[in-house]
Formats: C-alpha cells, structure tokens, sequence
C-alpha cells in the first residue's frame, strides 16, 4: 500500500480521477431536522398520498414524533438498529422518520422477502427492535415485545408526546443499514451515515430542481435505495408523495404517470423505461414528467429514443451509484448530441464526491484506458456490518484524500474516462450482476441452490440471448442421475431468495463443463431452449388456443419445457416480455388481451380460458361477415 501511494503521489492525478472541484458545502444535520425545518414552515402542506389517504406534514410529523418517544424509552439512540417491516404505506414512512427522531438507524426489510432471508437480516443486524404492522408480523420471528405494530399498538404509542424529541443523533451518526446480495451466499448490510445521506439529498434538491409543491411517486421497495430518491427530497423542500400500492410490472407507476401529469421528479430503472416505452402512446408522452432519473443498471441509448424524439423538453438523467456510496455518486444528463446507440456515459461526480479511474496495480490508469472505478467523498459508507475483513477489502483507505482515515470504495465496475472526462461504463470485473436494477451476487443463489439435498453441484449465469432481455439461468447436477423435483427445488429457493433472484429457467445437466483448469465453462453452457429444463408443471398444453399460447411463450422465453401451470413471471417473464406477450396474443388471436388480464391469470392455461372467452364474446358481437377463424394457426 505504502509503494502505490508514492506511485499515485507522483502522478497527475487530475486527468483520471474527477471531484476535486466538487467541494461545496451541505447542511452538517441529520435528514430528520430538514425535515422539521421544512414542517414548521408548510405545516398545513399535503406532504403523503396514499390510495384515498392523505397526511398533512403536522399528521406526518406528529405520527413520527409520538413512536419516536416510545423508541427513546425502549432504549433506541445513536447506531442503534432498529428493523422497520412495513408495505408501502404512510405507516412505513412514519416509522422511518421515527427511527430517525429518536437517534437511532432503520433496517429495511421488505415485506415481499421469503421469512427466511427476513430472519437472517434481522440475526445479523442486531437489531433491538422491529417495527411493523398487523399484516406484515407473520413474516418475522417470534421475538416477544420487541415487536411493535404501528396499527394494534398505536392506542399506547398515541399517548406519547407530540413535539420533536431533542437532537440525539449526529451526522456522523447511522441513518441506515442497507443489504445487499453477497457473494459468500448471505446477504451483507451497507452502513449509511446521515452526512453522506444528506450530501446526496442536498444535491439531488438542486440538481434534479425538486421543489415545493412537486408531486413525485414512490413505486420501488424501500430496500431498493432507488427509492431514496423519490422519498426524501419532496420531504425536505414542501413537495408531495405519493405512495403507489404494490403491484406486477409497474401498473400501478404506469396509471400514476397517466393520471398527473408534468410530474416534477419520476426515479426508474431502464427495466421501467422499456415498460413504459411499450405501453405509453406517442400523444400520451409529452407532459408527464420533466425528469427522469434512470438508474440501477446500464443505460442504452435505444431506451430512450421515444423521449429524446418527441418530448425533447424532458430532462433525462442517467445515475449511477453503488448502495455503498448512497444512491448515486455520478451522474450524466443525456444531450442532443449524444449518441443514439449503445451505452450512456455514466458522466461525472456529484457534490463533494471523487472518482479514481485505478489499473491493476492501484495507480490512475490514463485517459481512454480500462480500470476499476474506485469512489471517494461525503457518500463512502462507513462499511460492512459485522464484517471486518469484507470491510477492509472493499473499503481501502482513501491515498487521494487528505482526511485522516479517510476510505473509498472499491466498486469492482470496470470503467475510462474520455477525452472530454466524461466517464463511461464497461462491465464487471467479478461476477457480480444487475437485474431489474437490482445488484445480485451469483455465489448467493449457487449457494443457495446447492443447500438442496438433491443437488451435487451447479452454477448460475445472466444470460441475454434475447437482445435487452437479461434473466438468470441455473444449471444443476442432481444427486440422483433420474433428476429433480422441479417444483420442490423452485420452493426451495422462493423460501430463501427475494423473487429477482430466483433464476428464470432451471435446467439439469449430467455434469457441468470444464475449462482446462478446471472452472465451468460458462461458454459452453446450454441455452435454455437446448437444455433439459426441470420446470414445467401442469403437463403439455391441451388445446389449440393453450398450443398456440404456449409457442409464444417458448419464443419469447427461449424455453421449451413449459408446463401450462407455469407462472410467467416465474419461469423468466419480465416486464418487457410481458408486453411483448400481450403484443402477439392480439396479434395471434386477434382480441383485446390486457395486461391487467397476464398479471391475474399468469399461467398458459389461464390466458387460454381469457382468449377463449374474448373470442366467444367478439364472435357474438360481430356479423357474420365477419367471424373470425374458429382455429389458431399454430
């Protein structure tokens, strides 16, 4: 370490690292007091909207402030953990801003995790309490009164006061412990302090020009820091939230775009984009928001033609940022002379942020040449939890920064600046992935697909043999040369593993392939198509119309050993295919097919019982010199 500081020290340092001219200053507070700041001024100000629900910031304040005292007296203060379980509803936002007021840092845990996984974040955190509600307790372990239920309780949490507790926590302080996949098979929690939090917030304020009375919707899971960003900033400057039910393919994101319009701020991923693209019309484009801001995964240029074409006036951002370095560290507006192909740069740094461009050995890599991005400044987690030695890994001590102890993150992101210093995105440098947004360890799901008694070994890849769609494949050697019981090792991992990391197609192999030395040959793996699948439940389809449903599927999923019971978005749907689905069932069938109709009835078999019956009812409506064929070409 000692010869690659001498060796940076003597290099220009200015051409391959960015953020040295990004200093400026940031309020030294905790998020919570912004928000109390922003409570006095507009206290009468819609601050949450929810389904018919609304709050004012008073009823959002005061609601934070009475469970806040309660975790005072429960012992909650500076890094104290505290897990907060909770749908998306105004229940989830009290209870965060809770956590805050009273000194301590939130654990989210989504509701839609497997109990097992919910259990294992809440071992490995510590945490001393768990805020919930009713319909959410079943999820999480029996641990006697450190549960508390903001609706079943909230007689005894109404009596505290209702006035802001006194200042606890400071900057330096956690405001969260976010968790992440792992590479070793369990998941690892991202410590987040409120400095860094609001270094971000701060800048996203005037960067993204989020102001007082904007209406910003929250449609991801609160352990997806994508949220963070539609969260947190209306708070803090007057504007409004609203909350958007959970839901299947975005629907819900989708009918909130439609329904307000010239939206301030709308957070997605390209995933999201490319939903969007498919179902909104050229008319309906123009005036639903003025900024995206795209982030979670790599960006192509493609996913925004519809934007840049007709609704120029819309600012399109692309961030980019790992958990570790709060949200976003990087950001590029995209401009009419980027290009129309291929990947959008990842751009440069925001506030108080540096961005090292490093070679194998540690030093800058030149301009135009390939190295790992390594980040600096206000947003650098303070580590791992309970975990020293990852912590000491990815967390390498800051040569760049003149801080005593100062540390950067080791992103394991393959990046060059340009020319102009403009940085771009290459790929991975482990086998770390991104889907839905969402950041996935492989090592995980292998480790937790090889837990099964009835699998010797296996391995999983992303594939993308289908251009823009990328899903997971695992490849299994059974135990027992006769195979496995797909449905038992499907359960097993749904038991274990959030939905988007279960892989989309399973397929059983008598051994997996070897390179000369002796690693799987992940090249020569088999698609899915040529696999031997060990999905398939429901048995072959047994109509014309489930025939002809199920040629799609296999096109469009690249398998074919669907069984008609199947779940589409189990066996590797997505929201991009699912639009494509719908495409060719009218195309096919020639009836209104919904999507609405997929999300209720996601199986061969049920689409074919829609269809049929869509068909039967145009067949009544329409003259006879109309009628269309009683039999599907297949």
């Amino acid at each position: 370490m000692v010869a690659m500081i001498a060796a940076i020290q003597t290099q220009s340092v200015a051409a391959t690292s960015l953020g040295y001219g990004t200093q400026t200053e940031f309020p030294q507070v905790c998020v919570h007091e912004l928000f109390e700041e922003q409570v006095a001024r507009t206290p009468d100000a819609l601050a949450i909207i929810f389904e018919e629900e609304r709050l004012s910031y008073r009823e959002l304040n005061e609601r934070a402030n009475k469970v806040a005292h309660y975790l005072r007296k429960r012992g909650v203060g500076p890094d104290v953990l505290v897990g907060v379980c909770i749908g998306r509803t105004p229940a989830l936002v009290v209870a965060l801003l809770a956590v805050w007021k009273a000194g301590g840092a939130y654990v989210p845990l989504d509701p839609a995790y497997p109990a097992e996984r919910l259990s294992f974040m809440i071992r490995d955190a510590e945490t001393q309490l768990l805020l919930t509600e009713d319909n959410c307790r079943h999820l999480l372990p029996a641990i006697g009164d450190r549960v508390i239920c903001l609706d079943s309780d909230w007689t005894m949490l109404d009596r505290e006061p209702a006035g802001n507790p006194a200042p606890l926590a400071t900057p330096t302080d956690l405001a969260y412990v976010m968790y992440t996949s792992g590479s070793t098979g369990w998941p690892k929690g991202a410590m987040i302090t409120h400095r860094g939090l609001v270094n971000y917030l701060w800048w996203a304020i005037k960067a993204y020009a989020v102001e007082a009375g904007c209406s910003v919707p929250v449609h991801s899971s609160i352990s997806f820091d994508l949220t963070v960003t539609g969260l947190y900033p209306p708070l803090l400057v007057g504007g409004v939230v609203e909350l958007l039910a959970e839901d299947i393919g975005a629907q819900n994101l989708l009918a909130a775009l439609l329904r307000a319009r010239d939206r301030n701020l709308v957070k997605i991923t390209p995933a999201h984009l490319e939903l969007l693209n498919q179902q909104i019309s050229r008319e309906q484009a123009a005036g639903i928001t003025r900024l995206y801001v795209i982030g979670g995964e790599n960006l192509l240029a493609e996913n925004l033609r519809l934007w840049r074409d007709l609704t120029p006036a819309t600012r399109l951002i692309n961030e980019y940022g790992p958990t570790e370095t709060v949200v976003g560290c990087c950001v590029h507006e995209v401009q009419p002379s980027d290009p129309h192909i291929g990947s959008i740069p990842i751009g440069g740094p925001i506030a108080n942020t540096q961005l090292h461009v490093l070679d194998t050995q540690g030093a800058p890599a030149p301009i135009g040449e390939v190295g790992e991005l390594y980040i600096g400044g206000a947003g650098v987690a303070r580590g791992y939890y309970n975990r020293p030695e990852l912590t000491a890994e990815r967390f390498p001590v800051d040569p760049f920064s003149s801080t005593p102890g100062a540390r950067m993150y080791k992103t394991g992101d393959m990046v060059r600046y340009r020319a102009d210093g403009i940085l771009e995105y290459l790929g991975r440098a482990d086998d770390q992935v991104k889907i839905l947004g969402y950041r996935i360890e492989l090592g995980e799901i292998e480790a937790a697909l090889v837990a099964h008694p009835e699998v010797q070994s296996c391995t999983v890849v992303a594939r993308e043999d289908q251009p823009g769609v990328k899903q997971l494949v695992g490849y299994v050697v059974p135990v027992n040369p006769v195979g496995v019981n797909a449905e038992v090792l499907n359960a097993f991992l749904v038991a274990r593993l959030p939905a988007y990391m279960v892989p989309a197609h399973l397929i059983a192999l008598p051994a997996l392939p070897l390179t000369p030395n002796g690693k799987v040959d992940r090249s020569s793996l088999p698609a899915p198509s040529a696999g031997s699948s060990v999905g398939g439940r429901g048995g072959p389809p047994r109509t014309l119309t489930e025939q002809a449903v199920a040629k799609i599927w296999s096109e469009l999923l690249k398998s074919i050993d669907i069984g008609i019971e199947d779940d589409f978005f189990d066996v590797g749907g997505r929201s991009m295919t699912a639009t494509a689905l719908v495409s060719r069932l009218h195309t096919t069938f020639a009836v209104d097919f919904r999507l609405a109709s997929l999300f209720e009835r996601p199986t061969i078999a049920g689409i074919a019982e829609v269809v049929d019956m869509l068909a039967l009812t145009r067949r009544k409506a329409n003259s006879p010199a109309t009628k269309d064929r009683e039999e599907f070409v297949l």
